[in-house]
């Protein structure tokens, strides 16, 4: 099966360019905007981390070594397009449109970091596994029922992938042939577990064939070759051609959520490893390098004007109140059963109120 799904590349580690059919269309406009979009994601998702370290957010979901896989799949989409993230995949949803000020406040338990800006069709983040496929399926199903070329793209991980709500998803999809991006980023672990332990299949790109859909396996630490497969995807369920899962092969380099210990069940000096060999904010940089694209003056200049920008969102976050804790009961139901009645007394009688 990975010969059958190979992992397709456009740009290698070294900045080089393997893939010359795509040469031409590796202009420094789209190589500088990727660059700046995901140096923008890395700088926030170490500022979260920085944040919750500090106490000022709740706990934080890293992402650091995933920018190419976000970035690149969401700058294929287009406008009027739906999005579907977990709560890892605030780099696609700043990417697509999501403010800062709106990421900081949903880690610091305000609902509306879930709101999305005006004309963006951005989903709150999925917290259970695999539940938004069904919903991003649903989705793209009505938009080709009204007779619209809109898509949605549907992000998990790869132990979404041994949850039931994937297979519904790609049943439903295939059986209706519906214009939605199945985009898996494969870590290589559910959380603690890693993948040769949670399924026999090498690849995930394989479990296409099941449903008879397009399935491919990408390097997802190429920002080019995250574009342009999921933009070829994204026009073919345009034009009817129905859904795709995405394998985007990637590593994260950081904890499962601020509150996990990788340490106890992934050697962490892999990590260090691919700081050096497979970094997608590395690897653009060699690529700049190499076709005379990069200048270190902008470099330093943007990345400034990046942590300038992401100051003044944590300031703007800090000046908002802080959350009202009876969110969390009052806006599960539309009106509340007994026991949640029952928490929500007991806690605040905890509280002294």
């Amino acid at each position: 099966m990975e010969e059958r799904f190979p992992m397709l590349q456009i740009v290698n580690g070294n900045g080089e360019v393997v893939d010359e059919a795509y040469r031409s269309e590796l202009t420094e406009e789209l190589t500088k905007e990727l660059y700046t979009k995901m140096l923008r994601i890395r700088l926030f998702d170490r500022k979260g981390v920085n944040l919750q370290r500090q106490g000022r957010i709740g706990t934080y979901v890293p992402f650091e070594g995933q920018e190419a896989s976000q970035v690149g799949s969401a700058m294929a989409m287009g406008e009027g397009d739906w999005m579907f993230p977990t709560y890892r995949d605030h780099g696609a949803t700043l990417t697509f449109g999501h403010s800062l000020k709106t990421m900081f406040l949903y880690w610091k338990g305000r609902h509306e970091g879930c709101l999305p800006p005006e004309g963006k069709k951005i989903f709150p983040p999925a917290v259970p596994i695999a539940s938004q496929l069904l919903h991003a399926t649903g989705a793209a199903w009505a938009e080709k029922m009204k007779g619209t070329d809109r898509a949605s793209i549907v992000y998990f991980g790869d132990g979404a992938t041994s949850e039931g709500d994937f297979h519904e998803g790609l049943n439903f999809a295939s059986v209706f042939n519906v214009p939605v991006i199945f985009f898996n980023q494969n870590n290589g672990f559910a959380i603690s577990v890693p993948m040769h332990k949670q399924m026999k299949a090498k690849t995930i790109a394989q479990k296409a064939l099941g449903y008879d859909i397009e399935g491919i396996r990408i390097d997802g630490n190429d920002a080019f070759a995250v574009y342009f497969h999921t933009k070829k995807a994204v026009e073919r369920a345009r034009n009817g051609g129905g859904p795709t899962l995405i394998e985007a092969v990637t590593w994260r380099y950081g904890a499962h959520t601020t509150s996990d210990d990788p340490s106890k069940y992934r050697d962490q000096s892999e990590t260090e490893i691919r700081r050096k060999t497979t970094d997608p904010v590395l690897r653009l940089e060699r690529f700049m390098k190499n076709e005379n694209m990069w200048d270190e003056k902008w470099a330093k200049q943007l990345e400034e004007e990046l942590t300038a920008e992401i100051e003044e969102a944590v300031n703007e976050m800090e000046n908002e109140p802080d959350a009202n804790i009876n969110d969390m009961f009052d806006y599960v139901f539309e009106s509340n059963p007994w026991p949640i009645e029952e928490q929500k007394e007991a806690f605040m009688a905890g509280r002294g109120e």
